[in-house]
């Protein structure tokens, strides 16, 4: 395998263990963090192209940091660069959910991890409407802010599931946005 593939890989590896294993309250909360990585730091996409790979993403069952290491993991360096993201953004939160299970249930009562976890929440609510902000660009257009209106309208009053409001949007933009 020649250098610059392993140095690839060597990116991929790092880039998402940072967002992987600082991202506090799942998946989601990890995807400012990799935009950070993937578009700010080592350049490997632009914000329009991550934007897209997390839409689509979205529009997917599973696991979103997963489908988002698998897309960005091939992207930069094909099937290697896959397994490598993909490894990445699952295997380390795993190996150490699975080593803290034992002080959790010994400490899980504890003042001091409660008010760690009330202190960290508003940081990951940050983090969800800096998303949110990044990405209120791509709904410039008045079908974009219709559907947006109508997935709102749809989550909140309606109270639909998330996946109706996703196959809705699909539809709509596959009859009326081509």
């Amino acid at each position: 395998m020649a250098a610059s593939s392993l140095k690839r890989l060597l990116e991929l590896f790092i880039g998402f263990f940072r967002a992987t294993i600082l991202a506090y309250g799942g998946g989601p909360a990890s995807i400012p963090l990799l935009e950070a990585e993937a578009v700010d730091h080592f350049r490997w996409l632009t914000r329009e192209e991550f934007a897209d790979a997390l839409a689509a993403g979205n529009a997917l069952p599973g696991p979103i940091v997963t489908k988002m290491a698998a897309y960005v993991g091939y992207h930069v360096a094909g099937w290697p660069g896959a397994v490598v993201a993909m490894l990445t953004s699952i295997l380390p939160t795993a190996l150490v959910m699975i080593a803290l299970v034992g002080l959790l249930q010994r400490f899980g009562n504890s003042p001091i991890l409660e008010g760690m976890l009330r202190g960290v929440r508003p940081v990951v609510w940050v983090l969800f409407i800096s998303l949110a902000v990044d990405y209120v660009s791509f709904v410039q257009s008045v079908p974009a802010l219709l559907i947006a209106a109508a997935a709102f309208v749809g989550l909140y009053v309606l109270q639909l599931h998330p996946a109706i409001l996703v196959a809705g949007a699909l539809a709509v933009g596959a009859v009326f946005l081509r």
